[in-house]
C-alpha cells in the first residue's frame, strides 16, 4: 500500500528546518557551557565544520587548515577550507595541523558568533590571505595526447554566524559593508542562522545581494554553496615540479 502525496506537505522544508534547529542548538550549547572566548569560538567552528562534513559530497574535504603555494607563501589559519581531496594531497597533516596546496581550494569560510562590520572586515582579510597565493596549472595527459592547462577558478569566500549586530540584521549597513571590501576580500555568500542566508553577486562596481528568510537561512546558504561548487567543477591539475623547486631539489 502506498501513501498519498500531500501537496501542502514539503518534506525538504522539514528536513532543513530540523537541521537548522539542530545546528542552532549545538551553537547555543557552546555559548552557554563554555566561558573561555577562544574555546567558545572553537566550539562554534566545530559545529559548522561537522554540518558541512556530513552533508557535502565526499569529493570535497572540509577542514580547518592553512593554505600554501609552491613559492612557500602561507595563508592565515582558515576556520573552514573546502578543498579537493581526490586529486589534491595534504602537504602536511600532523596533530590536526593541515597544510593544503592553494590549487586544491574551492572555498574558504570564516566562522563568527556575530555578524558585524569588524567581523566582515576580518573575514575579508582571511579570505584575501588565500586568494593572494599563487596557483599553478599543468597539462593533463589523456589517451590521445594532452589537455591544455586549465585556468584556475575563483576561490569562493564566505562568513557563517549565529546572529547579527545590525538592525535590520542584513540591511543597508550590511550591504554597504560588503560594498567597501576590496576585490580580494569580497564575500560570495554566508549564513546568519537568526537572520537569513545571503548570496552576493558583483557586476563591476554594482553589488547585489539575495537574502533568504530566517526560516530558510541554512537551506539557502547550503544550496547556493552547492550550486557554486558545481559551477566550478574540478580544480585544475597542480604542478608538482613547481613544489619540488621550492625545496631546491632536482
Amino acid at each position: 500500500m502506498t501513501g498519498s502525496v500531500d501537496e501542502n506537505h514539503n518534506r525538504l522544508n522539514e528536513v532543513y528546518a530540523g537541521l537548522q534547529e539542530q545546528l542552532r542548538a549545538g551553537l547555543a550549547s557552546s555559548r552557554s557551557v563554555i566561558d573561555h572566548p577562544g574555546a567558545k569560538g572553537s566550539g562554534t567552528e566545530a559545529n559548522w565544520l561537522k554540518m558541512l562534513q556530513d552533508h557535502l559530497p565526499h569529493r570535497y574535504q572540509v577542514e580547518t587548515a592553512f593554505v600554501v603555494d609552491a613559492e612557500g607563501q602561507q595563508s592565515e589559519q582558515i576556520d573552514i577550507v573546502i578543498y579537493d581531496r581526490q586529486y589534491t594531497p595534504e602537504l602536511y597533516n600532523v596533530a590536526g595541523q593541515k597544510l593544503i596546496p592553494s590549487e586544491g581550494v574551492y572555498a574558504v569560510l570564516e566562522v563568527k558568533q556575530t555578524l558585524d562590520k569588524g567581523n566582515v572586515e576580518y573575514a575579508g582579510g582571511k579570505i584575501s590571505s588565500v586568494r593572494r597565493l599563487n596557483r599553478t596549472s599543468v597539462e593533463v595527459v589523456h589517451a590521445g595526447g594532452e589537455y591544455a592547462p586549465r585556468p584556475n577558478p575563483p576561490i569562493l569566500g564566505g562568513i557563517l554566524a549565529t546572529q547579527s549586530e545590525w538592525n535590520p540584521p542584513l540591511g543597508e549597513a550590511f550591504h554597504n559593508c560588503l560594498a567597501e571590501r576590496p576585490e580580494e576580500e569580497k564575500l560570495n555568500f554566508g549564513c546568519v542562522l537568526d537572520a537569513g542566508g545571503f548570496e552576493v553577486s558583483y557586476d563591476g562596481d554594482e553589488l547585489k545581494t539575495q537574502i533568504s528568510s530566517r526560516e530558510h537561512a541554512l537551506a539557502f546558504f547550503f544550496l547556493r554553496l552547492l550550486r557554486s561548487l558545481q559551477r566550478i567543477g574540478t580544480v585544475p591539475a597542480l604542478d608538482y615540479d613547481a613544489y619540488l623547486a621550492a625545496f631546491c631539489l632536482d
